[in-house]
């Protein structure tokens, strides 16, 4: 079974991401080391086009961001 992409609508969830992140003043490569250990695979490359917006975001990888930036999926979502 394949996983659930989240479809951004234009650019606000990576928008929120990196506003949220940059706010705690949590680098990228934080992030990415941090859902590795938490077995979400990621790269910093994906990473930088979830912010974008280039690129659809996983469930899991939301869930994992969501978890290390401790904010809610409101927050990431709106």
């Amino acid at each position: 079974m394949r996983e659930q992409k989240i479809k951004q609508d234009s650019i606000s969830i990576g928008n929120n991401i990196k506003a949220i992140r940059k706010q705690k003043k949590i680098k990228q490569t934080e992030i990415v080391s941090k859902m590795q250990l938490m077995g979400v695979d990621i790269t910093r490359e994906s990473l930088v086009k979830i912010e974008r917006g280039i690129q659809h975001i996983y469930a899991t990888q939301l869930k994992a961001i969501k978890e290390i930036l401790d904010t809610t999926y409101d927050e990431l979502l709106k």
